[in-house]
């Protein structure tokens, strides 16, 4: 076989003995004497008596012994550099070559749509990220959460389900996720045995290996998200009211100090990219990220992203340390893609000193959770201030929390909007403006709801009239559901 990827003076690996695909059914035992010349058994061809569930476990089974062969021939007759340059086309031409005369030498036979499942499998083992590839690809996945070889789970539409796609063995998994680290030059193994990354597409990339994973490694990948939704996309999914969302383009556009807060996978990254769609274009954004999720819509954006240390321990580039020279970058805003850490001082500072209309997320579960978080952070950075001067630091800088949160059924709701009035002693006022209100649970375990302002009016009212945003009142009278 002649090919342009394939090793110069690669001496082939002698060939493996034919496995049989499927046993031959025995013939029943007989009292006449057998066949002096038996023909040898032959790989069945025949349709197998089992089960269809048995079927599909044995083909997949199968197929993967085969993968297994098949990678160990190609990473020994191709040309792995070369590959590098070479088109989708010509390398995936290259495995079919390769899989056709690797299967006549065994003998063994695939039916056409086995051979085309075998080569684009063994296509994503040489350029992709092998069974996590096709879960990449596939839209309506939102996470690809992996709990050692055999368990692959999905989230779409905001529930949980377990794949049927699985690694061949804790070597075959620890072979793609160092694949992944070290394209971004870390590294994980036991001495340091996680990782945090970033894939090609913007993914989020997340890792753990044995012995700390006690079962097998572990792997989390949030997938970036190409299309970019905005307001209107988000009213449409029943995020948020329209009400809510003439309420918050008031609030961006006058530019208050917005906090989303939420848990995990609550939606507060595309909570933030639609409200950044209200900033004016005549603005300077500088934004701030571990991992660039962020897509604004305005012209004139400066984005950064923190960097871990490489294999020897230096290098960091901390958030802190991307937002204190974000302040010396003349920003209009400053938008940090999350605050967890000691930079809470310098963007609350910011917040205070001339960059209003900032904006970023944290982990909480209300927004009273969410300040007494801003609080513990200010104090694990071991500023010491007396409480009531922190407070009064947060209620001067922060202006508005919205929350977000991914509900028992998967649905993501924005469900509350609080603003922060002041100091009442030694107590950060707060008032809820709009809140999502349950009332009930439908057979089938989806959340019945619905969106009310609380009848407060807002804190603000006055700065959106002179800012040119004159909100009704009936914009803030609770509402009772259709």
């Amino acid at each position: 076989m002649f090919s342009r990827y394939k090793k110069n003076e690669t001496q082939k690996a002698a060939p493996v003995k034919a496995q049989p695909t499927s046993a031959a059914p025995e013939e029943p035992k007989r009292a006449a004497p057998p066949k002096p010349k038996a023909p040898a058994p032959k790989p069945a061809r025949r349709s197998a008596q089992a089960a269809p569930v048995d079927k599909e476990r044995r083909r997949k089974e199968r197929l993967s012994e085969i993968k297994v062969e098949m990678h160990k021939r190609l990473l020994e007759d191709l040309n792995l550099s070369a590959l590098e340059t070479a088109s989708e086309k010509d390398l995936k031409a290259e495995i079919s070559d390769i899989t056709a005369e690797f299967l006549a030498d065994q003998g063994l036979v695939l039916n056409r749509e086995e051979r085309i499942m075998l080569n684009q499998n063994l296509y994503d083992e040489v350029r992709g990220l092998g069974p996590l590839e096709p879960l990449l690809q596939d839209e309506s996945v939102n996470d690809i959460l992996v709990n050692g070889p055999q368990q692959i789970f999905v989230e779409r539409a905001g529930k949980l389900e377990l794949s049927d796609i699985t690694f061949k063995d804790e070597k075959h998994l620890l072979r793609i996720i160092d694949k992944i680290v070290s394209a971004v030059g870390r590294r994980v193994d036991e001495s340091n045995p996680y990782v945090d990354a970033r894939l090609a597409d913007g993914s989020r990339f997340n890792a753990m290996v044995p012995p700390v994973a006690v079962d097998g490694s572990l792997v989390s990948i949030r997938k970036f998200k190409k299309e970019k939704l905005g307001v209107d996309d988000l009213v449409r999914f029943g995020a948020f009211t329209e009400e809510m969302a003439a309420y918050l383009q008031a609030a961006v556009s006058t530019r208050l100090n917005v906090i989303v807060s939420g848990g995990t996978g609550s939606g507060k990254t595309t909570t933030l990219n639609a409200l950044s769609s209200f900033i004016d274009n005549s603005e300077r954004i500088l934004t701030i990220e571990d991992t660039a999720e962020l897509q604004l819509q305005q012209t004139h954006v400066g984005r950064m992203e923190s960097r871990p240390a490489n294999v020897e321990g230096k290098g960091a580039v901390t958030q802190r340390d991307c937002l204190r020279n974000a302040l010396r970058m003349r920003p209009d805003r400053i938008i940090v893609g999350e605050t967890r850490g000691e930079e809470v001082i310098d963007m609350l500072q910011a917040m205070n000193t001339g960059h209003d209309g900032s904006m970023t997320t944290i982990h909480a579960n209300s927004a009273r959770d969410g300040v007494s978080r801003l609080e513990n952070m200010i104090a694990m950075a071991g500023i010491e201030m007396p409480l009531k001067a922190v407070r009064s630091q947060i209620s001067s800088a922060v202006n508005l929390i919205v929350q977000a949160s991914r509900l028992q059924d998967g649905s993501r709701r924005m469900v509350s909007i609080t603003e922060i009035t002041g100091m009442e002693g030694d107590v950060i006022s707060m008032q809820e403006v709009f809140r999502f209100q349950r009332t009930g649970l439908t057979p089938d375990n989806k959340i019945i709801g619905h969106f009310t302002a609380t009848g407060v009016r807002s804190h603000f009212s006055e700065r959106f009239r002179m800012w040119g945003y004159d909100l009704p009142p009936s914009l803030f009278e609770p509402t009772n559901p259709r």
